[in-house]
């Protein structure tokens, strides 16, 4: 090859340093006139050929070594678009065998993994004002609750093929709308050879597997999807990858993408190969994939899967080997992952970064300068642990397990959390969400209900994987579509409609959010009844009058006179009854406005009555309250958002 402009000597030199954060200009295959340049970094082969369609797959394009980088690379005017292509590696033990082009940004259909000459067309974003949104607003203070997919078995053809992006941007969007969810996350949409996998081993970074249709597709369901006022996320999965021998393990015959010691270098758990977090070349290569899907499908943000596997050293089952201090944790990891961050956050600052992790050793939200991985939510796996064991429980022993339902109301403010039921919570013989409840039918719908008003009304944002939103009986399979013949019964169908009407209240009561991750947005009222098992509660906004008292009763006895410390004395309003008809519950009418008794309760000076139903869930807003101001000695009353004073 002829000698290189100093762009590209310079693209070079940052990719070999760990700060080419868009490598896929540099490496992958780019057409520059009418030639055709193909490059693949493996530095250790003894020779590199490009093979494909266009030369019968024979060995007459051989590569050029760049010593320096160890990237090779040809010119040749001979592939058109749509020709498949794989480079031939001959290792570094004289072995040759085909690989993938990992900057690939399609693939053919599986099972085949050649990668395919592929053009992402030109596109014109209608987006500016959703984006310019999400630019300006704080994403802890507003709402955020996200519909997780996994986009090949939401809904099938009747063949049993998978919707592609194009259907999705006709069916799933207007559903997601109407049942009040502000975000799509979607489970792993990149290359990915066996559908069992959900798409957690991966093969091509930059690819949108084929399975899901074209990139062009993507890109305008996300555009509809910020049309709508829905974002969207996607699960990406930095620390390990497939396994088969074609793809990335091994490149150029020597640890290349993964880890030397092969104890680290293997993930006996999942059976895939871990990433050297520490190396610069794999730091480049992750972080422009990263990116990538950002900037090419405007990506409002990404969950980070798996994270507790690249902080710890002894994650993984069988042997491992103590850092240098002697201890568990992987540094290359931590530090991989604050460098993530910090490079997403300053080129695209409205990006959320969301991370999957199980424990409580390492801080994983806030600054980095704090000593954060830099992430601004983290999956609070606890608190799904013990909710779900608590409701799976028989009331008889919920009184003396209380604590699963009230402990994180300790460490809430410790993280920003996202409360998450999710798809790992209705597989492996896990039973669904609604399997999951306690009791007969009825019951498990009641319980149900009564749990997601407990995820709403509880501090952190909010995930629910599809199919549970019409509490889906059975677990969910990857390969069949969600039992959407569920909703032909009127059980289901009231479940849905309940989903959509809590979510559309979580989205309209700015006490649910607007004070998210200041302790200032909660005060508890009593989680110590342990005889009646009730949990009350306050979420409160920033004006004074916008506070909502939540009551959760976790026993099938309907509670009479049931007394409730409130702040202020007025009358109260119940606006939620998750007992009601229309959700499946037997109330026809909701309870009377309550008048405030000047009687203590706890902390309160005042208190008010209700009934509160079997296994049911209320929520209770101020109507017409006085708020006592001791320098004038007059009382202010908030009626309807208008403020009177009159004498005490």
């Amino acid at each position: 090859m002829k000698s290189k402009s100093k762009d590209f000597l310079e693209a070079e030199q940052r990719f070999l340093t760990g700060e080419n954060f868009y490598a896929q200009h540099l490496l992958g295959v780019h057409k520059e006139e009418d030639v055709f340049i193909f490059r693949v970094w493996a530095p250790n082969a003894r020779q590199v050929w490009l093979v494909g369609t266009f030369n019968n797959w024979d060995d007459s394009l051989p590569m050029t070594l760049r010593k320096e980088s160890g990237i090779w690379e040809v010119a040749t005017l001979l592939p058109a678009e749509g020709d498949m292509y794989k480079f031939k590696v001959r290792q570094a033990d004289g072995r040759e065998i085909l690989k993938i082009d990992p900057f690939a940004v399609r693939f053919e259909d599986r099972p085949g993994t050649a990668a395919v000459l592929h053009t992402v067309p030109e596109k014109k974003w209608k987006d500016g004002l959703w984006r310019g949104r999400q630019r300006r607003s704080k994403t802890l203070q507003r709402p955020l609750n996200i519909y997780e997919v996994h986009a090949s078995s939401w809904k099938q053809h009747e063949d049993g093929r998978p919707y592609s992006f194009g259907d999705l941007k006709e069916e799933l969007i207007p559903y997601v709308k109407e049942l009040g969810y502000t975000h799509i996350e979607f489970m792993p949409l990149m290359e990915h050879p066996l559908g069992m996998s959900w798409g957690y081993q991966l093969t091509g970074y930059f690819a949108l597997s084929s399975y899901y249709g074209t990139p062009a597709e993507l890109r305008d369901f996300v555009e509809e999807c910020h049309l709508n006022n829905i974002g969207v996320f996607v699960d990406w999965v930095p620390g390990h990858f497939c396994i088969n021998d074609d793809t990335l393990p091994y490149y150029d015959g020597t640890p290349t993408f993964e880890y030397a010691d092969p104890i680290r270098a293997k993930n006996n758990r999942w059976g895939t190969i871990c990433f050297d977090l520490g190396k610069p070349q794999v730091q480049s290569f992750l972080i422009s994939s990263a990116l990538f899907w950002i900037e090419m499908y405007h990506i409002d943000g990404i969950r980070v899967d798996a994270v507790s596997s690249v902080l710890y050293l002894d994650y993984d089952e069988g042997p491992w080997t103590p850092n240098h201090e002697g201890g568990n944790r992987n540094y290359e990891g931590f530090y991989f992952l604050q460098k993530l961050n910090s490079v997403i956050k300053l080129a695209h600052p409205a990006t959320i970064m969301m991370a999957e992790e199980s424990s409580s050793e390492t801080k994983i939200t806030g600054l980095i300068e704090s000593g954060s991985l830099g992430f601004d939510y983290k999956w609070n796996m606890g608190w799904m642990n013990d909710v779900l064991r608590f409701y799976e429980m028989d009331p008889y022993f919920r009184k003396d397990n209380f604590r699963l339902l009230t402990f994180s109301f300790m460490y809430m403010m410790n993280e920003n959390y996202i409360l998450a039921f999710s798809h790992d919570e209705v597989v492996h013989g896990k039973k669904s969400l609604m399997h999951k409840m306690w009791g007969d039918r009825y019951k498990q719908f009641a319980n149900l209900r009564n749990m997601y008003t407990y995820m709403m009304t509880h501090p952190g944002k909010k995930l629910l994987f599809m199919g549970s939103e019409f509490g889906q009986f059975l677990e969910w399979k990857y390969d069949e579509q969600l039992e959407w013949m569920n909703l032909e019964d009127e059980k289901n169908l009231k479940m849905q409609h309940f989903t959509s009407t809590l979510n559309q209240l979580y989205k309209e009561e700015r006490a649910l959010w607007e004070l998210e991750g200041q302790q200032e947005t909660i005060e508890i009222i009593d989680a110590d009844n342990l005889d009646d098992t009730v949990l009350t509660f306050i979420r409160k906004g920033k004006a004074k009058k916008d506070f909502l008292i939540v009551v959760l009763n976790l026993t099938p006895v309907e509670r009479h006179d049931f007394s409730i410390g409130v702040p202020y004395a007025g009358t109260y309003q119940e606006i939620f009854n998750t007992e009601m008809e229309e959700f499946g519950g037997t109330w026809t009418r909701h309870n009377d406005t309550s008048q405030t008794i000047e009687k203590p309760f706890k902390q309160f000076d005042y208190q008010i009555q209700t009934i509160v139903p079997s296994l049911g869930a209320l929520i209770l807003r101020p109507e017409k309250i006085q708020l006592r101001v001791k320098k004038s000695g007059k009382a202010t009353t908030l009626k309807g958002g208008k403020v009177e004073t009159s004498p005490k």
